[in-house]
């Protein structure tokens, strides 16, 4: 992204932080307030996000910058002064109630639980994240909603002309990746930290072992302000116990949910899937700590727990989660995350994981679905797979992970809502071309036929011929290859996607004039009559938050208005 877009949307946030006392990732406080205000005049929310979208960069020139990358530590230097020219200062920041919160898995989850848990208090939140699933205003959200798209326009256009009024070439800034050296660092005092699970993800950015993301995401830590961890192998927790001990940052380690629940009822949590549950575990903390700070009652009562260390980190303490928590926990919503959509003969679970331990959670929560579901009569069941992945992320050890599903079909397209985004410019990215996308798609095809193939012929000395007039044509591809497996299919879209593994039986999801040459393909064309005719079909949408987002867009037209 360029580092106008970058900055902009930092700014945008920490603006209207300022003007409402919220913050950047989760806050609270009394008296927040997010009523409507006068949009700038003839200008709309779509207007807004389009001049947004004008500034970020092309993908030949982010290739440069990426191989190009100066000093990392100019990055925050950098955003200390947009910070300056949109109008605040690094002390307004300090004065905010912040709970920032970091990770490779599961951050997002965390927030969500933290944030509903200090709303439970009856406590105003704000709270940003990133990336956006249909809309961009959803990065700020005041007391658990996206703002308004007539808040989101006054500030965009505020900070766009104030900018623009003091234009300067500065350095490029990397927003949202959450290692040292993120624009969101320049926090100073927060109240408490988090670190979620951390894995192998934005590899080029941070680097290319868990124990080097590790020092990348202890970054946030700050001298004297108390941090929480989940438990991670050996090798990221001793850098993060380091990391700590440096600058005197008093870490712990979370204890389990089941820890928690002792002595009382099971805590029920409104996000579906077993590693929920350390995400939770987080949060609780996170929330019994702000609370605590802050000197409100009602935090819990702390218990005497076993004092204990494991790779030298103290144990957190072990509380009664009060009733305001077992609600926020219970009342907890993320879309996109282990969600799923009921729609008659169809359903949907969505799950933006996008890393070999979110895919491992992904398909563990998917098989235990589907293991608790109920079994239709009078036909058949039809597995699906939606995929895509982006970035320097390994698709052969995501698509791996995926093949115990046991898929009757597996659908590849880019995150691109309709053939043209123009109409559509909350899903815009101009970071990577048409042709990058959907080149990226067929080696995804490719690289699940060649997975398919080894699965079904484990004696590599026996390996059967394909079959003769077996191969797949790609609908992208006039001459596709031989190898091509008769069960995987490339779209150019999601809508075309969507169109197709839906045969018209979604009651929501129903295009004005479907496309009658989806189903000129032969395997389109037979798989569209097992579909039509199948009494259940289970489609899990993974591999990219962007992925699930475009198809949220279009699932849930509501989610767009």
């Amino acid at each position: 992204m360029s580092r106008a877009r970058n900055h902009l949307r930092a700014a945008l946030s920490l603006a209207a932080a300022s003007a409402r006392g919220v913050t950047t990732q989760v806050a609270a406080q009394r008296g927040l307030s997010a009523w409507p205000v006068p949009q700038e005049p003839s200008m709309e929310y779509q207007d807004a996000v389009r001049m947004l979208n004008t500034l970020q960069t092309n993908a030949g020139y982010l290739e440069q910058v990426k191989r190009q990358r100066g000093d990392p530590q100019a990055q925050l230097e950098a955003m200390e002064l947009y910070l300056a020219r949109s109008g605040l200062q690094v002390e307004d920041l300090d004065r905010l109630n912040i709970i920032h919160v970091t990770g490779t898995k599961g951050k997002g989850s965390t927030c969500a639980f933290t944030e509903c848990i200090l709303r439970s208090y009856g406590l105003k939140t704000g709270f940003f994240s990133s990336p956006h699933l249909v809309q961009v205003r959803e990065r700020i959200r005041i007391n658990g909603q996206p703002i308004s798209p007539e808040l989101f326009t006054k500030y965009f256009w505020r900070l766009y002309h104030r900018l623009e009024e003091t234009k300067v070439d500065l350095a490029v800034v990397e927003v949202g990746i959450g290692g040292a050296y993120d624009c969101t660092n320049i926090i100073r005092k927060p109240v408490v930290c988090g670190v979620s699970s951390l894995g192998i993800d934005h590899t080029s950015l941070l680097g290319d072992t868990v124990e080097k993301i590790a020092w990348q995401k202890g970054g946030i830590f700050k001298r004297g302000v108390p941090a929480f961890t989940v438990l991670q192998p050996e090798g990221p927790l001793a850098v993060l116990r380091d990391r700590a001990q440096q600058i005197s940052c008093p870490l712990y380690l979370c204890p389990t949910l089941e820890a928690l629940e002792e002595g009382g009822p099971p805590l029920a949590l409104g996000l579906e899937g077993e590693h929920q549950r350390s995400n939770a575990a987080l949060a609780l903390q996170l929330a019994h700590c702000w609370l605590q700070r802050q000197d409100r009652h009602g935090a819990g009562e702390l218990k005497a727990s076993r004092p204990g260390l494991l790779w030298q980190l103290p144990l957190a303490p072990v509380f009664q989660p009060t009733s305001h928590m077992r609600l926020g926990l219970r009342n907890t919503e993320w879309p996109g995350r282990t969600q799923v959509l009921r729609r008659g003969p169809l359903t949907w679970y969505l799950d933006g994981a996008h890393t070999p331990s979110s895919v491992q959670a992904c398909v563990r929560w998917f098989r235990q679905a589907l293991k608790g579901r109920e079994r239709p009569s009078g036909g058949p069941e039809v597995r699906v797979l939606l995929f895509n992945a982006t970035g320097d992320r390994d698709p052969v050890a995501l698509l791996k992970l995926l093949q115990p599903c046991q898929f009757d079909y597996a659908v590849f397209c880019p995150n691109l809502t309709e053939v043209s985004s123009t109409g559509n410019a909350d899903q815009q990215n101009f970071t990577v071309t048409l042709d990058q996308v959907l080149l990226r798609c067929l080696e995804h095809q490719q690289h699940w036929n060649h997975l398919d193939e080894e699965q079904a012929s484990p004696d590599l000395w026996s390996a059967p011929s394909p079959e003769p007039g077996g191969p797949t044509s790609l609908l992208l591809a006039p001459h596709p290859p031989h190898t091509c497996s008769a069960s995987s299919l490339v779209f150019s879209c999601i809508s075309h996607a969507l169109q197709w593994i839906s045969q018209g039986r979604d009651p929501v999801f129903q295009p004005p004039t479907p496309l009658k040459g989806l189903l000129t393909h032969p395997v389109a064309h037979s798989g569209a009559s097992v579909l039509h005719e199948a009494a259940a079909i289970h489609v899990l949408v993974t591999g990219s938050l962007h992925l699930v987002g475009g198809v949220l867009k279009l699932l849930e037209p509501a989610l767009s208005q």
